[in-house]
């Protein structure tokens, strides 16, 4: 799946290869029984895949290959006949395959846009006294897993386990070097900031970055996402991508991207039938 992903990504891609490094972690053992992944092959290549839950499907298809996307969203109707597919609204290969199978834009969806940043200037990263930042180390694990909790509960427990970030420690292309977090002064984990590095095209993936409700309004979600930045591009990248919610039903993430210097583009599109 990645490899298919980075083979064919350009900035027009709705996927990166740390979304599905990301969600396959982190959901896909938990949910195994109602999701189902095809494959479709051109002699030993991958040229199209369909990720069908339940009611969504997410899905890649080689450009040069537009065509298989009609045989995708068949197969997806038979799994999931009331399911939504969501692109970026640049693939238009996948647009016009959606609309020639009965599916229309909803718009008043929520939605995502994708951001973009150049690391060739960044702002120095600042924490109050007592903090520190650094990247995490692999005998973490335990502590990772609940600085993420900790910023992902505010509307419903989260359900990331210490052996789901193990997972996350575990697939490629996870670097420890390339994921962040503020130390408090009691030692927790008060912010965090992940990367994933896609080495060919020399961009990064913020997914995902929390901080926990005790330690926030101190910038240090800013902070480290400054930090995560840097530390990309002494890794040989050139830019980072981020995908927060681009409707108003959530602003708070983009504004968060924006202070930082990320700038809006494309942005993603719920298809129905």
């Amino acid at each position: 799946m990645q490899e298919l992903v980075q083979r064919t990504w350009t900035s027009a891609s709705r996927l990166h290869i740390g979304d599905v490094a990301w969600e396959r972690a982190v959901n896909a053992r938990r949910h195994g029984d109602t999701w189902r992944t095809t494959f479709w092959e051109d002699g030993d290549q991958v040229v199209a895949w369909g990720w069908a839950e339940p009611d969504h499907l997410s899905l890649v298809v080689d450009p040069a290959h537009a065509g298989v996307a009609a045989d995708v969203l068949e197969r997806f109707q038979k799994l999931a006949p009331d399911g939504a597919v969501s692109v970026l609204e640049t693939e238009t290969h996948l647009v016009t395959a959606l609309e020639a199978a009965g599916y229309h834009s909803d718009d008043e969806a929520p939605f995502f846009t994708h951001h973009r940043i150049s690391l060739s200037d960044l702002r120095t990263p600042v924490v109050p006294d007592g903090f520190t930042l650094r990247h995490t180390h692999p005998d973490e694990i335990a502590k990772r897993a609940a600085a993420h909790r900790a910023a992902w509960s505010d509307i419903a427990p989260s359900q990331l386990s210490d052996e789901d970030m193990a997972a996350v420690m575990s697939v490629w292309p996870y670097q420890p070097e390339l994921d962040w977090v503020v130390e408090a002064p009691n030692g927790e984990f008060a912010a965090s900031a992940l990367i994933w590095h896609d080495k060919v095209h020399g961009i990064g993936l913020v997914e995902p970055v929390g901080c926990a409700p005790a330690y926030r309004r101190q910038g240090l979600a800013q902070a480290v996402n400054l930090a995560a930045l840097h530390a990309l591009r002494d890794a040989g990248a050139t830019h980072a991508m981020v995908c927060p919610r681009g409707d108003d039903g959530y602003p708070q993430a983009r504004a968060l991207y924006q202070s930082i210097g990320f700038r809006p583009g494309a942005r993603t599109k719920l298809y129905v039938r």
